[in-house]
């Protein structure tokens, strides 16, 4: 979610090419809580199909890529800049606390277009993961690296905790590692712990750690992003094939993937239907190992869709904050036009209008008129961050 890569070095395109496409993929799953969500989870493979199961899958890329790259980019931006450690220490800690800042006040506003609850989600998670490496970018890159690696491969093996389990501090067991939504909190109004924290500082650790593979000329760069890609898909493989490790689930047999009674392509399905909240070690094998693989293409991606992608991949940030109301602000004049109905809480079903139905059709077309119309402003904001070095410009 993060462009901290601004500086005299030539720009790595691939990096902007892939977080480009991995924002136009997280308008799908926006745009499908508004305008076609389901009564099932898509990724419940008693209750869903092909369509909306791959419609829900494919955005999984989104997050982990978004995270991981936000540590790289801070490894690029401090060799951009020559930052000392403690110059970038203090851009990270001022960037990541503005972050959350955002997540819990315009943004979830964005959500809502009210104030019901706080919403911690990626932006929060980004923000405290840049909290996280203002304290590690004083050690040793491959210790900030191991420590990331550390997270990430161990966490799983803290699922049988639960907050109870911390007696008055379960609260923040919560916000480290199990999603939560309180009903109320002190403040008066609710709170939706949709990213538990852990390991998500420990993928953008991983990511800082990795940095200097991008420092390396094109040619070896491209190799060992092959070579880390290949090593990462290959983890996922192993250990999802045999079901060895690394797959969270309130009971061991959560985690073995199975045709639940439903043939072979349920089977593949259930191979790749990893959790997500927290991540656990295979869905981060899942994600990060093929973009990593993909990262070479993208370098040699030109024409009009690598100049296409390439936009929102420059100016993220700008289009996160600009799709949330764009989609609520459609969605709410749909719903007046079609149900007759101004606000419809679609996440509850019992408030749908009788003649309501998902459509995937539906859920594209908006998805595909979202991204054209951000498309301008994004291209203008792109344009304008290139001939003006105002320092808030590393803030949006």
């Amino acid at each position: 979610m993060t462009d901290l890569t601004v500086g005299t070095r030539q720009r790595i395109e691939a990096i902007d090419r892939l977080r480009g496409l991995v924002m136009i993929l997280m308008a799908i799953d926006h745009v499908r809580d508004f305008f076609s969500i389901t009564a099932f989870a898509p990724e419940d493979l008693t209750q869903t199909d092909t369509g909306y199961f791959l419609t829900r899958w494919i955005t999984h890329f989104c997050a982990p890529i978004f995270v991981f790259l936000s540590g790289v980019s801070a490894w690029l931006h401090q060799g951009n800049k020559e930052l000392s450690a403690k110059e970038l220490s203090l851009f990270l800690l001022t960037r990541g606390l503005w972050l959350i800042l955002l997540e819990l006040t315009v943004i979830t506003f964005f959500w809502q277009f009210a104030y019901n609850f706080m919403i911690m989600q990626v932006i929060w998670a980004i923000g405290w993961s840049m909290i996280f490496l203002a304290l590690l970018v004083f050690l040793p890159r491959q210790v900030t690296l191991l420590i990331g690696l550390a997270m990430v491969f161990s966490h799983n093996l803290f699922d049988g905790l639960s907050p109870a389990s911390f007696g008055s501090l379960g609260w923040l067991w919560n916000i480290l590692h199990v999603q939560t939504f309180f009903n109320t909190t002190p403040m008066g109004f609710g709170l939706f712990v949709g990213y538990p924290l852990i390991p998500w500082v420990g993928v953008a650790a991983v990511g800082y750690g990795l940095g200097s593979v991008f420092d390396q000329p094109e040619t070896e760069r491209n190799r060992s992003l092959l070579i880390l890609g290949a090593t990462t898909v290959g983890v996922f493989l192993l250990l999802r094939g045999f079901n060895l490790y690394g797959e969270s689930g309130v009971a061991p047999a959560d985690a073995i993937w199975t045709d639940h009674g439903r043939g072979v392509w349920f089977a593949v399905m259930s191979f790749v239907n990893t959790t997500k909240y927290p991540p656990s070690l295979l869905f981060l094998c899942m994600t990060i190992g093929p973009a990593l693989l993909l990262m070479p293409v993208f370098e040699r991606m030109g024409g009009p869709v690598g100049r296409f992608i390439t936009v929102f991949g420059r100016v993220p940030f700008l289009f996160y904050i600009l799709h949330l109301p764009l989609i609520n602000l459609a969605a709410t004049f749909y719903n007046k036009a079609i149900y007759d109905q101004w606000r419809i809480n679609f996440f509850n079903p019992a408030s749908w209008p009788e003649s309501y139905e998902p459509s995937l059709l539906r859920l594209y077309v908006v998805w595909a008129l979202v991204i054209f119309v951000l498309y301008w402003p994004c291209k203008a904001f792109m344009n304008y961050r290139k001939t003006h070095k105002q320092w808030w410009l590393s803030y949006l």
